[in-house]
């Protein structure tokens, strides 16, 4: 049996929230406001230079920590890589990759750990996610905020993530795949074993001070001061930490 089932008794959370069990309907109202709220300001991106000094490699703050780098191959929403992805890497800002390996910490206590789909998202990325949705008539999908238009994700401020069992690497049960454009994926809307295993991760994830968004369960941000846009290729390059590479 999976060490992530033979724990699950103590991890179960004491606090869930009653509301938290019934799937709600959004109105359109709210979808609008969701897709207002997953769009960052427009702002130009910075140069490739900053992105080098600012981004990290994840695994190279904790090797734990799993990455299956979605959007570098074919095993997404799309059917096909997305430009900027020259490596299956994820990056993020130096702030919440060094967050999310005291998350991984916080869950190898447990016997869990995490698995990483996609961290920093150069822009080019983004933009043939928007393409994809209006050549495909997919176009509700950015209307209601599951595409962004400028994401969080091109900031390398957001990552997308679930828990896995640390030995085996095997998924724990989150309710829907990866990427799934409905209500089921909403954060709340589950119950049971789902819901709990859901509950564990955004608590672990808020207790590093990320913030789930709501319509996915696999999304977190973290906010960085004057976080800006990247166009950086990602490649099979690791950065290094200025400060070291000045010793």
């Amino acid at each position: 049996m999976p060490i992530a089932n033979l724990l699950f008794p103590l991890m179960v959370l004491t606090s869930l929230v009653a509301a938290c069990r019934q799937p709600r309907t959004p109105t359109r109202a709210a979808a609008t406001a969701a897709a207002a709220s997953v769009n960052t300001p427009p702002l130009p991106p910075g140069p490739n230079g900053a992105a080098e000094s600012l981004l990290v490699d994840l695994q190279s703050v904790d090797s734990t920590i799993r990455v299956d780098a979605r959007y570098a191959g074919a095993n997404n929403f799309t059917g096909a890589p997305l430009p900027g992805y020259d490596a299956p890497r994820a990056w993020l800002r130096r702030e919440a990759a060094a967050a999310l390996g005291r998350v991984q910490d916080r869950l190898r206590t447990g016997g869990l750990g995490l698995l990483v789909f996609d961290g920093y998202r150069p822009l080019r990325a983004t933009l043939a996610m928007v393409d994809w949705a209006e050549r495909t008539g997919r176009v509700n999908l950015l209307n209601d905020g599951y595409i962004a238009r400028r994401s969080r994700h091109n900031q390398g401020v957001a990552v997308d993530l679930t828990l896995v069992d640390l030995v085996s690497g095997t998924q724990l049960d989150m309710g829907t795949p990866f990427d799934t454009f409905s209500e089921a994926a909403h954060t709340a809307n589950a119950a049971g074993r789902v819901l709990r295993y859901r509950q564990i991760l955004v608590r672990a994830m808020e207790s590093e001070g990320f913030t789930n968004y709501e319509k996915e369960w696999w999304h977190f941000s973290f906010a960085v001061p004057g976080a800006v846009p990247f166009d950086k290729v990602i490649q099979n390059k690791e950065f290094l930490d200025t400060r070291e590479a000045k010793e």
